[in-house]
């Protein structure tokens, strides 16, 4: 694709199941990219195409198509100031250049700008009818309330669509804090998927092509997020000290991450068989490698290998930190080698770990039936 290209999604019921609908111009293009998406079907009488909810919301569509497909929200609400329900060929929205200039200037990653940019075209839209700059506190909060209880969004989006909108008051109107609060909404606590050590091994014996085993090994050996394998260049394995560079990763933080001696004589055989020649894992013509091919070759390996629990590529950075604790590592070196900012995002692998839980005897167990 020479640029990305919107796509306008919504939920529906479809067959008795709630499902994610997409709504786009026919561009083949975007339907094979769909069409990679276990499950994509398309609904002649709404005329679209729609994927099953665990693909969203659409900052985790936008991160899986990142580069190629731009995701946002169809049904703009409406509030006080009421708008009409977006069509297809309408304009959207335009957000003032300072937000996004200000963005750049702060060196916002590019997934940022787009969720940033989406969450204030939603609020002006709300507002249509008013100006940005003349809303006040009490019209904010009006408008958080209408997204948790008649939207009913997930925490995740209210804490983006808060971050916008402070963004826009506080960084580019330079308005403090003070002058308005936002009460941010508590996170839901949700344990990480994790794959025993025997899973991992059947998964990875069912890929046969170097260059998959190669990749997926390397996420799980290193702890590394998909978008940190695919920006992977040559010069970042670092086989004199055993280490795997990492460079500008999610918060723009550089980190380092372990190079596992059985990695590096797996890196070394799909070194001699592919000869990449600028990032560590390339496409078929040249560039870097897809995210979405890295995740349909976790998919069919998984189905293959017979594991039913919830996985995900994701899945296999959660195992390498959950494996590294039970074996003893100290918590904040798996800190540092997952690059968390906090030691409080490493500590929910202790809710997941076996060690503990293998230790400790139910009551029941004393009981003398």
């Amino acid at each position: 694709m020479e640029k990305e290209k919107t796509i306008q999604i919504d939920t529906a019921t479809i067959d008795g199941h709630q499902r994610i609908r997409l709504f786009f111009s026919y561009d083949q293009e975007i339907i094979d990219l769909v069409k990679s998406l276990p499950g994509a079907r398309w609904q002649p009488s709404m005329k679209c195409w729609h994927i099953a909810m665990a693909f969203g919301p659409a900052e985790k569509l936008n991160y899986r198509f990142q580069g190629k497909l731009t995701f946002i929200p169809k049904e703009l609400p409406s509030g006080p100031g009421p708008v009409n329900e977006p069509k297809m060929n309408d304009r959207p929205i335009r957000v003032p250049d300072e937000f996004i200039k200000t963005m750049k200037l702060k060196d916002y990653s590019v997934r940022t700008l787009k969720t940033y940019t989406s969450m204030l075209q939603l609020y002006m839209s709300f507002y249509k009818t008013r100006k940005l700059d003349d809303l006040t506190d009490e019209d904010i909060r009006e408008y958080l309330l209408y997204l948790v209880n008649t939207k009913k969004i997930s925490q995740s989006y209210q804490n983006q669509a808060i971050n916008a909108i402070k963004f826009y008051y506080e960084q580019v109107l330079g308005r403090p804090t003070q002058t308005y609060y936002l009460q941010r909404p508590k996170r839901e606590l949700t344990l990480p998927s994790v794959m025993s050590e025997e899973e991992v091994l059947r998964l990875l014996k069912q890929v046969d092509n170097l260059k998959h085993k190669t990749a997926l090994s390397l996420i799980y050996s290193a702890g590394l997020r998909v978008g940190e394998l695919i920006n992977l260049k040559i010069c970042d394995i670092d086989s004199s000290r055993s280490q795997i560079r990492i460079h500008q990763a999610k918060g723009k933080k550089d980190r380092v991450s372990l190079l596992s001696s059985n990695i590096l004589i797996l890196l070394r055989q799909y070194y001699k068989k592919y000869r990449p020649e600028e990032w560590l894992f390339e496409g078929q013509y040249g560039g870097q490698y897809s995210a979405g091919s890295i995740e349909a070759v976790f998919r069919k390996a998984k189905e293959a290998a017979g594991i039913k629990k919830k996985a995900t590529v994701h899945t296999l950075r959660h195992s390498f930190a959950t494996h590294l604790l039970e074996r003893g590592t100290d918590l904040r070196y798996i800190q540092e080698l997952l690059g968390h900012q906090s030691s409080r995002t490493t500590e929910i692998y202790t809710h997941v770990t076996e060690k503990g839980f293998k230790n400790i005897i139910s009551p029941f167990d004393n009981l003398d039936l």
